[in-house]
């Protein structure tokens, strides 16, 4: 596989968390480097890593992993999604400006659950056998990196003007992006 061939894989893969990123921006009132960076560190690494992993496991756990690994997904992103419905929908208008949670707990649950398809993307590569992992893994994690601390930019401008309504649409992102992945998992979308 290629450098171009990895990019566009690369790219293809940050997606979903470039979509949750956004849905952190959408409720936080300012964000500015530091939390697109914190963002991009925690989805970057994450998106990085799993295919390294992936890429070792190679085949041996390949039909464990591609048997659940769009349930994970699914019910993960729908936690959170909810979450975000219910916060909307519980926050008065009284309450104190606060920003979106970017503690250990709630980063590395959403990092876990949009990087559980580059998982089987690793296992993927090492089938392919003429992958050079490290280079895959640099793209990946740059790319998402990057598409991530713009995200949580993008999401914050709309957040500020939408406020509660942009709070709702995150949840609903997430939770439709969830069953998104279930859905072409279980063959039921292309």
């Amino acid at each position: 596989m290629g450098f171009w061939e990895l990019l566009l894989l690369a790219v293809g893969l940050s997606m979903d968390a470039f979509a949750v990123s956004i849905c952190k921006g959408l409720s936080m009132k300012k964000a500015g480097l530091k939390e697109g960076s914190i963002c991009g560190a925690w989805f970057g690494g994450f998106q990085a890593l799993m295919p390294v992993i992936g890429f070792f496991l190679g085949t041996l756990f390949a039909d464990a992993i591609e048997a659940f690994d769009h349930w994970v997904a699914f019910g993960l992103l729908a936690i959170i999604g909810i979450n975000m419905l219910k916060e909307a929908f519980t926050k008065c208008d009284c309450c104190e400006e606060h920003d979106a949670d970017l503690s250990f707990k709630s980063m590395f649950v959403m990092a876990v659950a949009t990087s559980i398809d580059a998982l089987a993307v690793g296992i993927s590569l090492a089938m392919a056998g003429n992958v050079n992992i490290w280079i895959a893994m640099a793209l990946i994690g740059v790319v998402t990196f990057l598409m991530c601390a713009a995200g949580v930019k993008i999401g914050s401008v709309f957040g500020n003007k939408f406020e509660k309504k942009a709070q709702i649409a995150g949840g609903v992102i997430l939770i439709l992006l969830g069953t998104k992945i279930l859905l072409e998992h279980l063959g039921i979308l292309g």
